[in-house]
């Protein structure tokens, strides 16, 4: 069956009309009756009984009747919703996003994308880098905020960069350091470090091993946890102390005290990737609100 030929039915069967089904389809009476004939010759039923004056509907019409209504209203929403898939109206998103570097602004991006796209379910995921590569491997997210990608299989990503972060130092409260408002690399060449894992985040923490090279010293690394507020809490310890992304600060930092690099120059990107090709209409959209956003953003997250 076809669905012309049912459209034509469910108003002939409405109206009671051949030349009134005709009218409201905005076609010709021979038209209607052919797709009439066809769906009676495709069931082998007859569907209506006609004469001069009026159109009955048979016991088996009225049966096909109720069904071709729930067809047609199901092709009716089955083609909204692929029209509005394509303009990303409705479908899900899956986003992924690194907490210290981006819980200044991410509520507030999610929060205007929702307003404008009501339908579009919303799922967000603290990963870090390395577990969003893998999540983009496989497929699980559409969006990734996260540090620059490693070299290797850079070129398979899309990426814009959001803003630049500046290396920060952080020690105990207790510390000695802890009333400084600056320091430089160099005084912390006899303290024992707390550093990132390196296999979560390589580019901070080659960018943290270099700035003390620099400094003409290698730091003596005690732990390398995977996630942020386990360095933080293992500062606020006293096991060590560190040099982060001076996003962190957004993160839970009691017991903590950051105190600013001198003459540090912002070294750290925060970018927002999703591979190449593949970006889905729901996933274009929530990106164009963060392109719109990246100036603000800058300023919340300057030093």
């Amino acid at each position: 069956m076809e669905l012309k030929t049912l459209k034509s039915f469910v108003a002939v069967a409405t109206l009671r009309s051949f030349s009134a089904a005709a009218k409201e389809l905005n076609t010709v009476q021979p038209a209607v009756s052919r797709h009439i004939s066809q769906l009676e010759n495709e069931l082998g039923v007859k569907l209506f009984f006609r004469n001069s004056r009026e159109v009955i509907i048979t016991t088996s019409g009225e049966r096909l009747l109720d069904d071709a209504i729930e067809l047609l209203k199901h092709a009716k929403i089955a083609k909204e919703n692929v029209v509005n898939t394509y303009k990303g109206e409705i479908g899900s998103l899956d986003i992924a996003y690194m907490g210290g570097a981006t819980l200044s602004f991410i509520p507030d991006l999610v929060r205007q994308y929702a307003m404008q796209y009501p339908n579009i379910y919303i799922n967000l995921v603290e990963m870090t880098a390395s577990e969003q590569i893998i999540a983009f491997e496989q497929n699980k997210i559409d969006l990734g905020f996260s540090r620059t990608l490693p070299e290797k299989g850079s070129s398979d990503y899309a990426s814009v960069g959001i803003y630049m972060d500046s290396l920060i130092a952080v020690v105990p409260s207790h510390h000695p350091f802890a009333s400084r408002e600056y320091i430089s690399v160099s005084e912390l060449q006899n303290e024992t470090f707390v550093l990132f894992s390196r296999t979560e985040a390589v580019g901070i923490f080659d960018a943290v091993i270099q700035l003390c090279q620099d400094a003409d010293f290698y730091p003596k690394v005690k732990n390398q946890p995977a996630q942020m507020q386990t360095l933080l809490t293992q500062v606020s310890a006293g096991i060590g102390v560190s040099i982060v992304p001076s996003s962190i600060r957004k993160l839970v930092t009691d017991g903590c005290k950051f105190i600013k690099i001198e003459n540090i120059i912002p070294t750290i990107p925060l970018l927002l990737h999703h591979k190449k090709n593949q970006l889905s209409p729901s996933a274009a959209a929530f990106k164009k609100i963060v392109i719109n956003a990246i100036s603000n953003i800058q300023k919340t997250m300057a030093l």
